[in-house]
């Protein structure tokens, strides 16, 4: 991976990531590196499902992939803070 594939999923993963936690009622207790983790990871997994779904490549911008990605991303982000708040 080049070093501009790599720049792209870390920008596309903090605006994964932030949108996701923007999703999510109340204050989380993650980082920002968790953030951004948790928004690339949503982001792959997303674009998976929107491609498996037949989604991902349509004329304009690509909504229904971007609910998806942003869904997973609350998701994750939901996750990660009840864990480590259970951990407190």
């Amino acid at each position: 991976m080049e070093i501009t594939g790599i720049i792209s999923a870390i920008v596309i993963g903090l605006i994964i990531g932030v949108l996701g936690r923007l999703v999510v009622p109340g204050r989380q207790h993650i980082g920002v590196l968790w953030t951004i983790l948790i928004g690339i990871v949503a982001a792959l997994i997303g674009a998976a499902i929107a491609s498996a779904l037949g989604v991902a490549d349509t004329k304009g911008v690509d909504w229904i992939e971007w609910l998806i990605q942003i869904a997973l991303a609350a998701l994750g982000v939901s996750v990660l803070d009840r864990a480590k708040a259970g951990h407190r």
